[in-house]
């Protein structure tokens, strides 16, 4: 399934990487949600665009976001992740792909990691995608982009 913009976006539940069970909706209650889906921690490109994603938590705050990124990878794995690159924001384990596979971020085709499509979305209060942002290569696009689309959304 792909999501367009202004489809819902179901509320779901998965671990932190404090093996904490967070719900879409918890965050939401506080403001956006950038989800950010990625192949697989540790790995050079899911890094750089994870720490660009850090390097402008300021930006996220200033707009009300929450940044929190998602992939296949198990609780432990993405806990050191989260404390090698000093993150400061929730990375879900999704280890089954259903949460990727609900909303598109998921391939047909390709094993492990590779299952992950790089993909970000933007999401509103009310549950509605305002932004689906695509790009296996550019690794500062997703944030930048998410970002662009915050600012430009009248604030409630």
């Amino acid at each position: 399934m792909n999501l367009a913009v202004g489809d819902m976006v179901e509320d779901f539940e998965l671990l932190d990487e404090t093996g904490t069970p967070r719900r879409l909706g918890e965050f939401l209650a506080k403001g956006p949600v950038v989800l950010f889906f990625y192949p697989a921690a540790m790995t050079s490109g899911c890094t750089a665009e994870s720490c660009h994603f850090r390097d402008l938590a300021a930006d996220f705050a200033a707009v009300g976001a929450t940044r929190i990124g998602i992939s296949r990878d198990g609780v432990d794995r993405q806990a050191r992740f989260a404390q090698a690159n000093q993150l400061g924001f929730p990375l879900l384990s999704d280890p089954d792909g259903a949460v990727a596979r609900r909303l598109g971020a998921r391939r047909t085709v390709g094993v492990g990691p590779f299952l992950t499509r790089r993909m970000t979305f933007v999401i509103g209060e009310d549950h509605r995608l305002l932004e689906a942002i695509h790009s296996e290569t550019h690794m500062e696009a997703h944030a930048d982009r998410a970002l662009e689309v915050l600012r430009s959304r009248p604030r409630p």
